[in-house]
């Protein structure tokens, strides 16, 4: 049994999960939900534009703020790749 002060330590030489990975990880659950959400066959709502802008504002800033950890071509490469396979997954999930 772990005693409660173990449970928040924080191991060492542990670095968290990097921004650019909370950031593709956030924008697959926030299109995914708007998509099943505010979109039907025929009709997207007004809503689902609001929430996707926001998405967009939010992007920007984080990567405005983490700009080094954004400098590196793998890290540049895997956000761009998650980003436009966002479009096939709003055609799939909308269908």
């Amino acid at each position: 049994m772990m005693l409660p002060e173990e449970v928040f330590k924080r191991r060492r030489r542990h670095n968290n999960t990097p921004e650019s990975i909370l950031l593709i990880i956030a924008n697959f659950i926030v299109i995914s939900a708007d998509i099943t959400l505010f979109s039907s066959h025929k009709h997207v709502h007004w809503f689902f534009w609001v929430v996707a802008g926001l998405l967009a504002v939010y992007n920007f800033f984080t990567i405005r703020r983490n700009i080094e950890e954004f400098s590196g071509k793998v890290v540049l490469i895997s956000y761009i790749s998650s980003v436009l396979i966002l479009i096939p997954l709003y055609f799939i999930l909308n269908h």
